[in-house]
């Protein structure tokens, strides 16, 4: 019966490694079409937010399943309660590739309005964060996860630098004001997918240690041995 329960645990995580590539994947095709002006690129998003969607659902039925029939205790019962979350977080990462993808399709018919650096830039580390959470989730590496936490400032501080950037682009020419909100909302996306990997790292630690962190964020930034504790 153990046997059993292990196996089923190990698809469940399978389960999960599986949607968070495609959630990843997501978020970089979105960039991608924008990057390119590739409208067509673009709405493959929209396909593929929905084979997220079947997959949040199968892993829900899964976890589900296991509490009831299994009746898991300790690190397990983490493990599946902390899964619950994770899939949702790893649905709301689809959807903002899909809100980045409908930002694309906007921008596509308009001419650019400046070199895309830094958006591209956010989202390398938004997925680079969101692709490291999982790593960590599949080892229950707490140390790794505890480090991501603090990488989520990077990518905040980048984006209120291109908001400051495109601000003063609607300042000076009013023209640009419609350009430059979807690209501020592009940004905003992928400031929330790199919170979202945050509470996957999050979840690692609770995992891992049974500690809940997300409302330790000074304790842990100043690396003090109480962090975590209540």
């Amino acid at each position: 019966m153990e046997r059993h329960f292990d196996h089923d645990l190990d698809e469940l995580k399978e389960q999960l490694l599986r949607m968070g590539s495609r959630s990843e994947a997501i978020v970089q095709k979105a960039v991608e079409s924008l990057k390119r002006r590739d409208s067509a690129l673009a709405k493959e998003v929209f396909e593929d937010d929905r084979a997220i969607d079947r997959m949040e659902i199968d892993i829900d039925e899964r976890c589900v399943s296991l509490l009831a029939l299994r009746q898991p205790m300790a690190s397990d019962l983490r493990f599946i309660t902390a899964a619950l979350k994770i899939v949702n977080d790893l649905e709301r990462v689809g959807d903002h590739g899909v809100n980045i993808a409908g930002n694309a399709l906007r921008l596509n018919q308009e001419p650019p309005l400046k070199p895309l650096v830094d958006i591209p830039r956010m989202a390398d580390m938004a997925s680079s964060m969101l692709h490291e959470a999982l790593d960590a989730f599949v080892r229950r590496d707490a140390a790794t996860a505890r480090r991501l936490v603090r990488r989520d400032d990077d990518v905040d501080n980048l984006n209120r630098q291109l908001f400051r950037e495109l601000v003063s682009f609607m300042i000076e020419d009013p023209h640009t004001i419609t350009r430059a909100m979807e690209l501020i909302l592009v940004a905003r996306n992928l400031e929330r997918v790199a919170d979202l990997a945050t509470n996957v790292a999050e979840e690692v630690v609770f995992i891992a240690e049974a500690r809940i962190i997300k409302h330790h964020a000074e304790e842990m930034a100043s690396g003090g041995e109480d962090f975590g504790r209540t």
